[in-house]
């Protein structure tokens, strides 16, 4: 199968990317010039590069009707740590987004899967499931909730199948180091303190590999409409912190109530994860002690080769 491919070079695309790989999929690549391709250095070969900024139509867009794509997988958006709540880079993508959908119906492209956030949903009822009525409160969240919409409405018109799979946490190996696994991890290695708050803030982390099979389910079941990508299971801030702290035995560097919580920040997110097993099938191979094992050894990797 022809797979349009954007998003890449990102963390979540470049373990998406692999697993396309494995399904043998024929993968096209939209890339940016300047990008840093350090994420899927080692599986170029098995990728067909499209040059172009996702931002810049004119760049790419005769080369997306060239290819006709069978599938379409758009992961690019705008997600630098402590920025992409409320950048103004939302609105950017969002454009390009639309533009990406509005082709592959030109193109007749059957399948056009994109990514959504946990942060569409309101975030106040506590176990969220494709049902839980939507309330986005930041840029982010409302770009992203208005692709969703934009995206299905021309999946109606032109009879083009769509999948939104909406992530919730992830973590592993190719995480930007400022977020929260890597940043205390990397921390506790440098044998170094490490800030937080109390931590009573629920989570529903999904290690990366588990997070792309997901992603890869969903796109070759081709389910349509929305689909949460999480574990399903609830885990505190400070439990996690303090998992990490064990199994590096450093639990002493680990500061709670240092930093005070962001006034925006839910004190309670977990998917419900039902649709997502039941239509495809999909089961996480990696537990979350096992997957905090797999990066802080891949964190100690990067340190050891800088």
């Amino acid at each position: 199968m022809k797979v349009f491919l954007t998003g890449a070079t990102g963390f979540i695309g470049a373990h998406v990317a692999r697993q396309l790989i494995r399904a043998d999929c024929e993968i096209y690549c939209l890339v940016r010039k300047e990008s840093n391709l350090w994420r899927i250095n080692d599986i170029i070969p098995s990728l067909k590069i499209v040059r172009g900024d996702l931002n810049n139509p004119f760049e790419w867009e005769n080369l997306f009707l060239e290819i006709q794509p069978e599938a379409c997988i758009n992961l690019a958006w705008f997600a630098e740590p402590g920025l992409y709540l409320n950048g103004m880079q939302n609105l950017d993508i969002l454009t390009a987004s639309i533009k990406l959908a509005s082709l592959a119906a030109r193109s007749r492209c059957p399948y056009f899967l994109s990514v959504g956030s946990c942060f569409e949903y309101d975030t106040s009822i506590g176990y969220l499931s494709e049902s839980t009525p939507v309330r986005p409160e930041s840029l982010y969240a409302s770009s992203k909730l208005a692709f969703k919409l934009v995206l299905e409405q021309i999946a109606r018109d032109c009879g083009m199948k769509a999948g939104w799979a909406r992530l919730f946490y992830q973590f592993g190996p190719f995480e930007q180091k400022s977020r929260l696994i890597p940043s205390v991890i990397c921390s506790l290695l440098a044998n170094q303190k490490q800030k937080l708050t109390k931590g009573e803030q629920v989570r529903d982390y999904l290690y990366i590999d588990d997070v792309a099979s997901a992603i890869a389910a969903v796109f070759l079941n081709q389910i349509q409409g929305e689909v949460n990508i999480g574990s399903g299971k609830p885990i505190t801030i400070h439990d996690l912190s303090l998992k990490i702290g064990t199994l590096l035995g450093r639990t002493e560097l680990l500061e709670f109530g240092a930093l005070p919580y962001r006034p925006v920040d839910p004190m309670f997110i977990c998917a419900n994860n039902q649709r997502l097993r039941e239509t495809t099938g999909w089961k996480p191979a990696i537990d979350l002690e096992e997957g905090l094992l797999r990066s802080i050894q891949w964190w100690q990797e990067q340190i050891r080769s800088s």
